[in-house]
């Protein structure tokens, strides 16, 4: 059957509309990455990522819990310049050319989030609800902000919104499109981020609640009602499938674990002890895929070592961490569409990415590593596709007046992230919405990768030189090399002895001082930062770049009496 010239044209309009979504956040991407600095974890990924492409061997990746598989396309292009030149790349030296190239990298995730964001939506209520759903994606302020780096969460977003996407639409279909597809990206997902461990049942259980709940759509050819135990055979399978993929890709060393010996070397003399002793000695099976997902669960049950900080208070963690960072981080579009869509027609909110969203958010509830929202990105994706098919259903039920309301409310939504992407800039990350008091507020409510993630070195070099190069000490977080090079001071109070305001001052005292945002609003390590951090909280900034709060000592020597 030959499509219909009006078909033709409305599929162009999609693929140009795609491109188009595509080209332009890509290159605000790129744009943004060149005026960042690395943020914290990005040079150990770029260096165990070269490490494992020149040896084979994923052992310092996995001992930390990460994942191969997103770093491996970021430092691709490094390693491939390596064996074109024949020399031989130092992480230090050359960490802004192979951070360019990472980052660049990286956008095939953002753009395989796209493509599936377009897919989901289309298929769920048509051409309007994909292009709006990559609309609201495209220009959303965190999204973008992630985008641009060389990490791990929006590849995870990717490959879970891929996932997902494939177990919702294969569910009525034969074994492989409803469990070897699924299973194939959800091996994807776990190898981008051991974090699918526990995020990926989440987003396929949200998929059955909405098959449970939705009516069927024909009675002569209803679907196949969802069941628990078809739910757990198909879910066993597809989980046997990603396991298979992450042990065979992550491949091991054939080493025996120095953790577990040191273990059966503790055990008292026994004969159960000798046999655990000589599994630990001859068990060279490490390490493997299997040591990555572990230390991630583990990690994830412990939660983060410094604790979590929201809304000026430092604690081991928050219930509601993740519900509360959300609706800081989000552009507002996003939080303001369910209400509009609720208000037009309740029954259209009701879709497997809408439920998928609400799914991760309650399990957000129970996460005990609270140092970013970006642990919770694929909420986001999930509801602008959600939401936006949402918004199409709830239009076409309703008059040409009301579907003319929805239509402008979307399109007014895209621009205002549009404009709220543009005002903040290269620091997406920092991005906070105006209902939090935006994005200046950003390092006071929330630290680490909310904000100030070690990026924003560029900026107070900015500052620095706009200022006429006074003496500045720097208090910095983050792991950036070029603060070696850089003609200031780093003073780490927190490890110095602090004992009065005295102390502090015949540290820093005659200099400016610039203090990150995580160190001065953030989690404390030990008496010396709460001091230092007790003590500048009284004292009148005298500058501020997005990510770093500067003090003027150059007059004060001595604490004032």
């Amino acid at each position: 059957m030959v499509a219909s010239p009006v078909l033709r044209r409305e599929a162009w309009f999609d693929r140009l509309w795609l491109l188009a979504a595509v080209l332009a956040s890509s290159v605000w991407c790129l744009s943004e990455a060149r005026a960042l600095g690395p943020t914290f974890d990005e040079p150990f990924y770029m260096q165990s990522g070269l490490d494992a492409w020149r040896t084979g061997s994923y052992a310092e990746l996995l001992r930390h819990g990460a994942m191969p598989l997103s770093v491996d396309v970021a430092t691709l292009p490094a390693y491939v310049y390596e064996r074109w030149s024949g020399t031989q790349l130092d992480v230090v030296r050359d960490l802004p050319r192979i951070l360019e190239w990472a980052r660049s990298a990286s956008l095939v995730f953002w753009v395989l989030l796209l493509v599936y964001t377009f897919a989901a939506a289309q298929r769920l209520a048509g051409s309007w609800a994909g292009r709006l759903a990559v609309a609201l994606v495209a220009v959303e302020p965190v999204l973008l902000g992630h985008a641009a780096l060389a990490n791990a969460d929006v590849p995870v977003t990717a490959c879970l919104v891929a996932l997902t996407y494939h177990f919702a639409v294969g569910r009525d279909q034969g074994f492989w499109r409803r469990v070897g597809i699924p299973g194939l990206w959800y091996g994807a997902a776990l190898l981008a981020k051991a974090s699918t461990v526990m995020l990926g049942p989440v987003c396929l259980v949200g998929v059955e609640v909405a098959r449970a709940l939705a009516p069927a759509k024909s009675a002569a050819a209803p679907p196949v009602p969802p069941t628990v135990k078809r739910f757990v055979r198909d879910w066993a399978a597809m989980a046997a499938i990603a396991l298979g993929i992450t042990f065979v890709y992550c491949g091991s060393d054939w080493r025996a674990e120095p953790s577990f010996v040191a273990w059966a070397n503790t055990l008292p003399a026994s004969r159960s002890a000798e046999v655990w002793r000589s599994i630990a000695t001859h068990l060279r099976i490490f390490p493997n895929g299997g040591d990555g997902l572990v230390r991630q669960i583990r990690h994830g049950l412990l939660g983060h070592g410094g604790g979590a900080y929201l809304l000026g208070e430092v604690r081991k963690s928050f219930w509601y961490y993740f519900p509360i960072a959300l609706s800081m981080k989000v552009g507002l579009p996003l939080l303001a569409l369910p209400v509009l869509i609720a208000a037009t027609r309740l029954r259209a909110l009701l879709n497997w990415p809408n439920t998928v969203a609400a799914a991760l958010l309650v399990a957000s509830l129970m996460s005990r590593v609270q140092i970013g929202v970006r642990f919770y990105l694929p909420v986001i994706a999930f509801a602008a596709i959600g939401l936006s098919a949402s918004l199409v259903e709830a239009g076409r039920s309703r008059g040409r007046g009301t579907r003319a309301l929805l239509a402008g409310a979307a399109g007014a939504g895209v621009i205002w992230n549009l404009g709220a992407t543009a005002a903040v800039g290269p620091q997406a990350l920092c991005y906070t919405n105006p209902l939090w008091g935006g994005s200046n507020q950003s390092i006071v409510l929330l630290s680490d990768s909310n904000c100030d993630w070690g990026q924003g070195v560029p900026d107070l070099v900015a500052w620095y030189r706009n200022h006429g190069a006074p003496p500045l000490d720097v208090w910095y977080f983050g792991t950036d090399p070029a603060m070696e090079t850089l003609p200031f001071r780093q003073v780490p109070l927190h490890r110095l002895t602090l004992n009065t305001d005295d102390d502090i001052l015949a540290a820093v005292g005659g200099h400016y001082l610039a203090v990150s945002g995580t160190l001065l609003h953030g989690t404390i390590t030990n008496d010396s930062q709460r001091r230092a951090v007790q003590y500048l909280l009284r004292q009148q900034p005298a500058g501020r770049t997005m990510t770093f709060v500067i003090y003027d000592f150059t007059g004060r020597s001595s604490v004032s009496r």
